[in-house]
C-alpha cells in the first residue's frame, strides 16, 4: 500500500515501516500488539467514517485501538483505527452529564466531574478508557451501589460497518447490543453519560503479610456476605515481584490487599470495616475519607505498559473451600506467578439496569481473576482455575479477559453473555456486520 491510495483523512496515517507506526499500534497490553497494514489516527468522527467506509469497500478487517488495555485478539493485518485523538471531555453540570470523545481516559473524565461536584461511575484504573471501559459494562469502584456504568449511558455516537455514523439512545436496538459487546457492532466515537452528586468516598486498602493470607481472605469472604450495597469492595493476592519499584520490605513477600470504598460518612465505614482490621496487623491500612479525586488511590492499579493474559469466573456464590482452593492454586507454590482475587458484586449489580443492555451474569455474587504473563504454561494455570471453580461458574466478564488470542473461540465469547441475549446478538450481528469487519475481537459471529 502507498499513501497515495487512501481517503483524505486529516489525522495521520500510517503503513508498515513509516516512522511513528510502532508508537501508535503501541498500547498499554504489550504483548502481540497489533500489526494492521494501514492506521488512522483518526482526528475527528469523519475521520472514523471514511475509514470504516473504506475498509468495507476494500473488504479489509477492523480493529480498533484508544489506549489497548483490554487488547485480546491482534489484528494481523486489515485497518486499526486509532481513536486516541478524540480526547475531549465537556460536562453539563445541569443535567448531569458528560460528553466524553472515544480516546478519552477515566482520569481525564474524572477530572471534568468533579470540577463542577460530580463523579462517574469509572472502575480502578484512571488511565483506562473511557469508551472500551463502557463497552464490556463497566463495573465501578462503586459498583454495588449504582450498578453497571452501561447502565448509566445516555446516548451513543457509533460508525457501523455500511460507513454509516448513527446517534443511538435507550429503546434502540442497537444500543442495548452495543452496551456490553465490547466493540461488535462498530465504532464508537463518543458517549454521553451520567454523572453522580458524589464528592468523596470512604476508602482504601489494607494489606496483610503472608501468614495471614488465608485468615484476610476468609474473614473477606464471609464478611461480604451480609453487607450494604453502599460498600463494595475485592480481595488481591500476589507475591510482590523482587524489583527496585518495589518497597525493599515487600519484595518477594506473598500478600493480600483488600481494596474498600463506601459511598457513605466515614463513622459507618469504620464499623463496617472493623471485621477485617480485626484479622491483624496491617502492612498498610489507608482507609479515609478521600475526595473523588483521589479514589484512584483505593487499587494502585499498574500505570506502565506491560504484557499480561487473564482469565475470570462469575460466581453465584462463593465458598469457604473454593475460595482456599483458588488460593492454593494462585498462591506462591503455583507453577507461574498470578496476582489473583476476587470482586464483591451483587447489590444494585444484580438488579436489570433502566434499558436493556448485553451485559449479563448480573446474578453473580462474586467474580473471581487470575492475571499472569503470557505463555503457554500461564493459559493451562488459567484453565486449571477454570476447571476449580466451575460448579459455580455463570460465565465470565469480558472486560477482564486479556490476551490469548487463540483461546479466543466462539464458545468463550458465549460464556460472556446471557443464552437469550447471546442468539440477538449474533442475530444483528449477521444484520450489521455481514462481512464480520469488526472481528479483532471476543467476537461474536454473525449466524453462529
Amino acid at each position: 500500500m502507498t499513501h497515495n491510495e487512501f481517503p483524505a483523512f486529516t489525522g495521520p496515517v500510517f503503513v508498515p515501516g513509516d516512522a511513528g507506526y510502532d508508537a501508535e499500534v503501541a498500547g498499554f497490553q504489550t504483548d502481540n500488539p497489533h500489526r494492521p497494514d494501514l492506521v488512522v489516527g483518526a482526528a475527528h468522527a469523519e475521520d472514523v467514517r471514511a475509514a470504516v467506509e473504506y475498509a468495507a469497500r476494500q473488504g479489509l478487517p477492523i480493529a480498533v485501538q484508544a489506549t489497548g488495555h483490554g487488547l485480546s485478539v491482534p489484528a494481523e493485518s486489515g485497518v486499526l483505527i486509532s481513536t486516541r485523538r478524540l480526547d475531549t471531555v465537556s460536562v453539563d453540570p445541569l443535567t448531569r452529564t458528560a460528553r466524553v470523545g472515544a480516546g478519552v481516559r477515566a482520569g481525564a473524565l474524572i477530572e471534568a466531574a468533579v470540577a463542577h461536584g460530580l463523579a462517574p461511575l469509572n472502575g480502578s484504573s484512571p488511565s483506562v478508557g473511557v469508551v472500551g471501559y463502557h463497552l464490556g459494562g463497566g463495573l465501578g469502584i462503586l459498583g454495588r451501589t449504582y450498578g453497571y456504568a452501561a447502565d448509566h449511558v445516555r446516548a451513543i455516537e457509533l460508525v457501523t460497518a455500511d460507513g454509516r455514523m448513527r446517534r443511538l439512545v435507550p429503546g434502540d436496538d442497537l444500543f442495548g447490543a452495543v452496551l456490553g459487546s465490547g466493540g461488535n457492532f462498530g465504532v464508537v466515537t463518543a458517549l454521553e453519560l451520567a454523572l453522580l452528586p458524589i464528592t468523596e468516598v470512604y476508602g482504601g486498602a489494607m494489606t496483610f503479610d503472608t501468614a495471614l493470607v488465608p485468615a484476610a481472605l476468609e474473614a473477606w469472604r464471609a464478611w461480604t456476605i451480609d453487607l450494604p450495597e453502599e460498600l463494595t469492595s475485592a480481595i488481591t493476592m500476589m507475591t510482590m515481584p523482587d524489583v527496585p519499584g518495589v518497597p525493599a520490605p515487600l519484595r518477594g513477600r506473598y500478600l493480600a490487599t483488600i481494596n474498600i470504598a463506601f459511598d457513605g460518612p466515614a463513622e459507618a465505614g469504620e464499623a463496617l470495616v472493623a471485621p477485617l482490621r480485626a484479622v491483624g496487623p496491617r502492612l498498610a491500612d489507608t482507609l479515609r475519607t478521600m475526595p473523588y479525586a483521589e479514589t484512584e488511590s483505593i487499587y494502585r492499579d499498574p500505570d506502565f505498559p506491560h504484557a499480561y493474559t487473564a482469565t475470570n469466573a462469575m460466581l453465584s456464590e462463593l465458598t469457604g473451600a473454593a475460595a482456599a482452593e483458588f488460593r492454593t492454586l494462585t498462591g506462591p507454590d503455583a507453577p507461574v506467578p498470578v496476582v489473583a482475587g476476587f470482586r464483591h458484586l451483587g447489590g444494585a449489580l444484580s438488579r436489570p439496569g433502566p434499558h436493556d443492555t448485553a451485559v449479563g451474569h448480573r446474578a453473580a455474587q462474586y467474580v473471581a481473576r487470575a492475571i499472569t504473563a503470557p505463555g503457554a504454561a500461564e493459559w493451562a494455570q488459567h484453565d486449571l482455575i477454570g476447571k476449580t471453580l466451575a460448579p459455580w461458574t455463570l460465565g465470565h466478564h469480558l472486560n477482564f479477559v486479556y490476551g490469548g488470542a487463540e483461546h479466543a473461540s466462539p464458545a468463550q465469547t458465549r460464556a460472556g453473555y446471557d443464552a437469550g441475549t447471546y442468539d440477538r446478538l449474533v442475530a444483528l450481528k449477521s444484520e450489521l456486520d455481514p462481512a464480520g469487519l469488526f472481528r479483532f475481537n471476543r467476537n461474536i459471529r454473525r449466524g453462529a
